[in-house]
C-alpha cells in the first residue's frame, strides 16, 4: 500500500502504525521521521532511538519497529480486523475533528479494504462499508456522499448513539 495514512505530514499515533505494520500498509521512507518526532515528544528507548536513526527504505526499520512499539507499550494488532478497526478509528477522529477531509478519508478505507483483500469482517465494520465511495467521487452526489462518510464516522467511534445524536 503507498498511501499515508496522515495528512498534512503529521505524525500518526504509534498504534496506527502497529496496525499499518499489521496490514503491510506501512509507508517504510516516514518510519524513522516518526520515531524522531515520538522522542521529540518525549517517549524514549534504545530502539526508538536506533530506529530514528535510520535511513529511508532501511529493512532494518522492520526488524527494529516491533521493539519499539513494545518499548513503548504498544501492542501489534492481532490480525487484519483488529489493525483495520485501529485505522479507521483514527481516519474517523481525524474526519470529525476537521484534521482529514472526507474523500482522503475514503481513498485510505478503500486502501485498507484492498490491502485486506476485501476481508468481509473490514468490509463489514462502519468505515469498511463506505469502502468504494471513491468511485462515486464528483458526482451530483457529493452532499450526499460527505454526509455518508461523516455518518460513518460517527458510527464507527459509536458517536451516533441515542446519547450523542447524530
Amino acid at each position: 500500500m503507498t498511501g499515508r495514512f496522515v495528512p498534512d505530514n503529521a505524525t500518526p499515533a504509534p498504534s496506527v502504525v502497529a496496525a499499518q505494520l499489521t496490514l503491510g500498509a506501512l509507508d517504510i521512507d516516514r518510519v524513522p521521521w516518526w520515531a524522531a518526532q515520538w522522542l521529540s515528544e518525549g517517549i524514549d528507548g534504545p530502539a526508538l532511538r536506533e530506529l530514528a536513526g535510520l535511513g529511508t527504505r532501511d529493512q532494518a526499520v522492520y526488524d527494529l519497529l516491533p521493539a519499539a512499539m513494545a518499548e513503548m507499550a504498544i501492542d501489534l494488532p492481532t490480525g487484519q480486523v483488529a489493525a483495520a478497526v485501529v485505522i479507521f478509528n483514527d481516519l474517523a477522529a481525524m474526519c470529525l475533528v476537521g484534521r482529514a477531509d472526507e474523500r482522503w478519508v475514503a481513498a485510505k478505507v478503500e486502501e485498507v479494504v484492498v490491502n485486506s483483500d476485501y476481508a468481509p469482517e473490514v468490509v463489514a465494520l462502519p468505515l469498511g462499508k463506505i469502502w468504494n465511495a471513491p468511485d462515486y467521487w464528483g458526482g451530483e452526489w457529493l452532499p450526499e456522499l460527505r454526509e455518508l462518510i461523516r455518518k460513518a464516522c460517527q458510527h464507527q467511534l459509536h458517536l451516533d448513539g441515542p446519547n450523542h445524536g447524530s
